[in-house]
């Protein structure tokens, strides 16, 4: 009967509004693979915004779903397989046609890395979905280890300096394997990092706020590179201090409430 009722479900079709989500995994899947072919072609301005551009609408489509209510599995699964692409293999092989490639094969080796790593995170979110563990509010703020899209921006902020200063020394491969190897740690780490999105702004700051998200677009449409190595570095700086609070917050929590936290 269940499997009748599955195969009608199916037949009938779904809402377009419930395959918003869905497309906007899509597209920027297509922006992820994008980015690899402006990098083919040594066009690597056009290649740092695909990535960014697919980070935006991987931004997008989880919100859209939760408020449509359209979230489900397939959707999950794919925004996983989308952010494989679009956070691991395409930031690595762009790093690698740019700088990485005068390294031979010990340069492919970090590419390698990194989406491998990229790829773990995931996997290990993926595990977090079919065997959640009760958590307090107040963890849902943070993140385990740095997030894939933050990881993609931060694996290019040698390429966006060199954008910006034009200055040859940031395409060293020294430099971009060492980042490469410091992001992959980081995606696979324990370290707690803020969730911003998580985050509830008071009603007396809403204004201030969207000002200074409005400020920010200006200034990402003027001055693109300068302002996307400032939010890189300013990322960066987040995570000690994530760390110190997820700790300070953690030893004040109640002991019943630890072991909980624990899977069973």
């Amino acid at each position: 009967m269940a499997t009748v009722r599955k195969r009608r479900g199916l037949r009938s079709g779904q809402s377009l509004n419930r395959l918003i989500p869905n497309a906007l995994t899509l597209l920027a899947l297509c922006s992820g693979v994008t980015a690899m072919r402006y990098a083919l072609d040594g066009v690597w301005e056009r290649a740092v915004i695909a990535v960014l551009v697919a980070a935006v609408l991987d931004g997008l489509d989880g919100r859209i779903a939760r408020a449509l209510k359209a979230t489900s599995r397939f959707g999950a699964e794919l925004d996983s397989l989308s952010d494989i692409v679009c956070f691991g293999v395409a930031p690595a092989m762009v790093i690698y046609l740019w700088s990485l490639h005068g390294a031979g094969g010990f340069g492919w080796a970090l590419s390698l890395l990194f989406a491998v790593c990229c790829a773990l995170r995931l996997a290990r979110f993926n595990i977090q979905l079919d065997n959640p563990v009760h958590k307090p509010a107040w963890m849902q703020n943070y993140f385990v280890g740095v997030p894939a899209p933050a990881a993609a921006g931060l694996a290019l902020l040698p390429l966006v300096l060199g954008l910006q200063f034009e200055v040859s020394i940031f395409a060293n491969p020294i430099i971009t394997g060492l980042t490469l190897i410091g992001v992959s740690a980081l995606m696979v780490s324990r370290i707690p990092t803020f969730a911003f999105k998580r985050v509830k702004v008071p009603g007396r700051y809403v204004v201030f706020v969207l000002l200074g998200v409005g400020t920010s677009f200006a200034f990402l449409i003027s001055t693109p590179w300068i302002t996307m190595a400032v939010a890189g570095f300013t990322y960066l700086a987040s995570i000690p201090y994530a760390s110190v609070v997820f700790r300070r917050k953690e030893r004040e929590m109640p002991e019943e409430d630890l072991e909980d936290d624990e899977p069973e």
